[in-house]
Order: C-alpha cells, then structure tokens, then sequence
C-alpha cells in the first residue's frame, strides 16, 4: 500500500475525513435535526388546530305498526340517508404563559441539541487526534526497533567472523544471536501494535477499506510548550461543552418553574366550526333536507382547587433549580481539579521531554563509542550489549514523554473547548 499513488493524511485531513464520514457525528447531527424540526410555534401550542371531516350513514328500516283499529301497516326497505361535512378550529389564545415557555423550553433544547453535537465532535476530534500521535509513535519505535535490529545483525557479523578466525568461543557467537533473535522477536510484535493503531484510526475515519495502510504526513510528534494554565482555565469557564450544557439544564429547569406557575393564571380557549348536513327520506313529506351551520364560542376558565397538586409542583420546580445550579458549582470544581492535574502532568512531561532528548543523544554518542571499542576488541559483547540496550531504553523514553506531552496537551484542549483549533491550527498552536 505504499505506492506512489497512494493518498497522504494530515491531522487535518483525518479530521475532516472522520467529519464527514464518521457513524457517531452522523447520528449525533440528525438528532440535532429532530431538535431544530421540534422547535415550532405550532408545537409549542401558539397556532390554533383546524380539523376537516366528512361522513355517510344510512339507515334501511323494516316498519310493523298496529293501529288503534287493529289495523296494521308495514313498510319495508326504507331508507333514510345522512351526509355531512365541517371544519373545526379551536384555538387556545391564552393558558397563564405556559405555551410561550413551552416554546421558548424547545428553542433551548435545540441549543442543547446544538451542544450534544459539539461534545461528540469534540470527543471525537480528541480520540482521532490521540490515534493519529499513537500511531506515530508506534511507527518511531518500529523504526528504533528496526535500528536495534541492525545494531545486533551488525554484532552477530563481527562475532561470526571473529569466530571463524578463532578469536572468539561460540558462547560469544552464541550469545550474539540470542540477542539478535530477541530484538527480532521484539520488532515483528512491534509490527501488530502498528497495525493495530493503523486500523483503529481508519475505524475513526470510517474508511471503507479500514485494514488499509494509511500513509501520515507527520513522522515526529512535536509537543506544543506554549500552553498556559491561567487563559485555559478562563477559556474553559467560557467554552467547556459540558460547563454550559449544566448552564443549559439549569434554564431548561427554570422554564419549567415558569411552566408549573402558568396554571395559576385563568385560560381562554376559542372555538369554532362550519358544517354541512345533508339528510335523505324516502317517506313523508320531505325528501331531501339540507342545513348549514356555524358555531362558535369562547371559554374561560381558572382552577381553583386541585388537591394543593399547583403548589406542590411549583416547589418541586424550585428544587430542581437549585439541584442544577448545585451541579453546575460540582462541575466547575471537578473542571478545575481536572485542569490542575493535567497542567502538572503536562508541565512535568514536558520537561520529562527535554531530558530524554538530552538522553538520547548521550546515548547515541555512547553507542558510537561502544562500537568502535568493540571492533577494536576493547569492548565486551555484555557491554556493548548494555550500551545498545540503552540508546534503545533513551530513545523508548522520550518517545513515551513527547506523546505523554501530547496527550496533556490534546486533553487540556478539549478541556478548554479549543480542541477545534486541530481543525486550524495556528503558529503557536499544538499540530504541526
């Protein structure tokens, strides 16, 4: 899958894949949209009802009747025949406020269906996010694994050669490719780590060929030190999805307070109706009668007593005011304690960070001294082994700092409701 045709992915263009495509936000959107279609005066109860009905019926009657004179007289299959047609409206013009709080209740839960739809992306963009830097882990420590395994290929030559020539026992050349052996092993189960990461992030992306190789842009995680806690913390009061949802709830809680007052008020209904019945008669005088109807009415009315129940909802509707402003002052504090947490284990993983780079480079020098020794015959194979062993265990280390970094910082983001800027990121911002 490595041909020159195949297509490269950017975190932005992962992003924006997975936007597209992704089941979670697909689903998540149309509930949005079913929030959007809910919120209508006429399903909040401003608009009046108008019915249309229509209707046949008729009656085939067989008559016996005795007379007072013992006669009697019989009629059989007579039929008498109704049609009728009408329009209905009613209209409740005014019920305590109750409808324009109903109304005003469903324009906040499409806000509220509006945020659903944002924590899913944002939730979405952070995993993708954390996928695509995991993956380039795991393919930087497949490349040092790789590097391993050359450095012990490279061993087991020198010690091959030196064996045939008989200045080394067959313990060292024993030794040799046992750990050439165990750094192979440790690359092919490098290898399924790095498949596994790559299908997870095409899982994201919804990409139809999800066991597909996918080609990165970035090939090194780069941390992004600028993050401060003071503006993370005042943008996550402002724009933390879950901070106002809670603010959501605790309106939606007083629109319903408002909800339960409205009975105290009286309410006024209008009604109204237009009708056309038409009757059939096949005996008496008349054979066909007709009328048109209107009617029309108004009523007014206020409950005076139903079993304290008003009262009781009204207290209940302030109870759940106050447990919604409680929940809001319980998140803001698990907000801040979340964001105090991840800015120490941000700031200490990136000074972690820094010191594995110096590490590294130190060991890498060492090796290339431990090599050269080691040609020369100055060096034992143990320790020219440890010297592998720890460029190796350096170069682990700062791998697991930086994406450790990059996790603090991928979270602090969302934490703050900036995880989006992945989508656009700018000079000082986390992606490159």
């Amino acid at each position: 899958m490595n041909g020159k045709g195949q297509e490269v992915f950017s975190l932005k263009k992962c992003i924006e894949t997975g936007l597209e495509k992704n089941y979670a936000i697909r689903i998540v959107k149309n509930e949005q949209q079913q929030s959007a279609n809910n919120a209508t005066p006429g399903n909040a109860g401003y608009l009046p009802t108008l019915d249309l009905t229509g209707g046949y019926s008729g009656v085939n009657n067989n008559t016996r009747s005795t007379l007072t004179d013992g006669t009697i007289e019989k009629s059989n299959g007579v039929s008498t025949e109704t049609a009728n047609a009408g329009l209905s409206l009613n209209w409740t013009v005014f019920d305590g406020f109750g409808i324009q709080a109903t109304y005003t209740k469903l324009k906040e839960l499409q806000l509220m269906g509006e945020l659903n739809t944002r924590m899913t992306i944002e939730d979405f963009v952070a995993n993708l996010t954390s996928e695509y830097y995991n993956l380039i882990r795991q393919k930087i420590r497949l490349k040092n694994l790789r590097s391993s395994v050359d450095l012990s290929k490279e061993r087991l030559r020198i010690v091959a050669e030196r064996y045939s020539l008989g200045s080394m026992s067959r313990l060292d050349l024993q030794q040799a490719q046992v750990d050439f052996n165990a750094d192979s092993s440790k690359l092919l189960t490098q290898f399924e780590a790095v498949h596994t990461s790559n299908i997870r992030l095409n899982e994201l992306m919804a990409l139809e060929n999800v066991g597909s190789e996918i080609q990165l842009q970035d090939s090194v995680i780069y941390p992004n030190p600028f993050l401060e806690e003071a503006e993370l913390w005042k943008l996550t009061l402002e724009a933390n999805t879950s901070l106002l949802a809670a603010q959501k709830n605790r309106t939606l809680s007083e629109l319903d307070y408002k909800k339960a007052k409205s009975r105290n008020y009286p309410y006024v209904k209008l009604n109204a109706g237009y009708g056309y019945t038409a009757n059939w008669y096949e005996v008496g005088t008349t054979d066909l009668q007709q009328r048109l109807e209107l009617n029309y009415g108004v009523t007014i009315g206020i409950n005076l007593f139903d079993g304290f129940n008003k009262r009781r909802e009204q207290r209940n509707a302030r109870l759940e005011i106050q447990n919604k402003e409680l929940r809001m002052q319980e998140l803001e504090l698990s907000l801040r304690a979340d964001l105090s947490n991840l800015w120490m284990a941000y700031k200490n993983n990136l000074e972690l960070w820094k010191l594995e780079k110096e590490n590294q480079a130190v060991a890498q020098e060492n090796y290339s001294i431990a090599i050269d020794r080691y040609k020369l015959g100055d060096l034992s194979g143990i320790e020219l082994r440890e010297a592998q062993n720890s460029l190796l265990e350096a170069e682990e280390r700062q791998s697991i700092a930086e994406y450790a970094t990059k996790l603090c910082e991928i979270s602090l983001l969302q934490l703050s409701g900036q995880i989006l800027t992945y989508l656009n990121p700018g000079p000082d911002r986390a992606s490159r």
